[in-house]
């Protein structure tokens, strides 16, 4: 039972419910104690999502990322600044450091009146355990919530990505056309989003050019502090001669790793990574790498936070902006 039902059911305003659940002098005792009863008969509670945000405008709005490790998210955090700067608004950073708990909290933390809505990328916990209650907390309570690169089909709200299939179907392209045939993947777990659908535009991408799909050569990491184990152990048991990676340290792990084996890049190896980050720039040699555009991920995000909070009639025609990406040939792939 949400907040909005509640209302339904008593034929009042979500606002009512929210004052009589806090015993508010506004309402009538009749009322606090009609309401309070019928609460209880369905176990409904309010949670820490402050209601009144709805009618309050703080002009901040909290952005909640998995992790800075990459690039990538640091790029997005630019460009939602950006463009929440130019629209009057503030942005407040979160870390919820892959944590399931730590992004509940998070939210519940923001939303005590100090913030408009969210941005938010889900953690990797919160996708393996599925349990998107905190979120649909937050929309059922009439707070704007706007998901960007890692997402959840399951929630409706507006979205910001990449064709992340399409991406990757490239990239492996890329490498067949300069000859490589026995082409290793280091991607994510599949629970992950964005790392199913780049192992999924991998496997159409060989499977269209009639090269056998070998499962020995998908390699999942579920934890950075796993990776460079898994990548030696790829190294020692696989013949291959190519490597894309679907982030740039794990390409950069498997590139350095072949320099310590000996390997010529990319005459007898080549890499390709995901997120054109610093790494990928100055490695060496420089990584061939898919380019989100996180940049852009950003600002498309914030504006459609805030064309929620300024848009006064409640709209639910959720809009799923798709942002294109390119690939950046630098040296560590041979020539077409």
């Amino acid at each position: 039972m949400t907040i909005k039902e509640l209302a339904r059911e008593l034929d009042v305003s979500v606002s009512t419910v929210s004052k009589a659940m806090r015993n508010s002098p506004e309402i009538s005792k009749d009322t606090i104690e009609k309401v309070q009863a019928f609460a209880k008969l369905y176990n409904y509670k309010p949670n820490n999502i402050a209601l009144s945000l709805k009618n309050k405008k703080t002009k901040n709005i909290a952005v909640i990322i998995p992790e800075i490790v990459h690039h990538f998210f640091t790029l997005i955090v630019s460009g939602i600044e950006h463009k929440s700067n130019e629209l009057g608004y503030n942005v407040i950073v979160c870390l919820s450091n892959e944590s399931f708990a730590k992004e509940v909290i998070n939210m519940e933390t923001m939303a005590n009146g100090s913030i408009d809505g969210f941005l938010l990328s889900l953690s990797k916990e919160t996708l393996l355990k599925k349990d998107f209650q905190h979120l649909r907390e937050v929309i059922n309570q009439g707070m704007p919530l706007v998901m960007f690169d890692r997402v959840s089909e399951e929630i409706y709200c507006d979205k910001v990505v990449i064709d992340d299939a399409r991406a990757s179907y490239n990239a492996i392209q890329h490498l067949i056309y300069t000859g490589c045939r026995r082409i290793a993947l280091i991607t994510t777990a599949d629970y992950v989003s964005v790392g199913k659908l780049r192992t999924s535009g991998y496997i159409n991408a060989l499977t269209d050019e009639g090269i056998e799909v070998d499962p020995n050569l998908i390699v999942k990491v579920d934890d950075i502090g796993e990776l460079e184990q898994k990548v030696k152990e790829l190294f020692d048991t696989q013949s291959f001669d190519a490597v894309f990676g679907v982030n740039e340290i794990y390409a950069v792990v498997a590139m350095r790793e072949a320099h310590n084996r000996g390997y010529k890049i990319p005459m007898e190896m080549s890499f390709i990574g995901f997120s054109d980050g610093i790494l990928s720039k100055y490695a060496y040699p420089s990584l061939t790498t898919v380019v989100q555009h996180g940049y852009e991920i950003g600002e498309k995000a914030a504006q459609l936070l805030i064309e929620r909070l300024e848009n006064e009639e409640e709209d639910e025609n959720f809009k799923t902006e798709v942002i294109k990406t390119s690939l950046l040939v630098r040296e560590s792939t041979k020539p077409v």
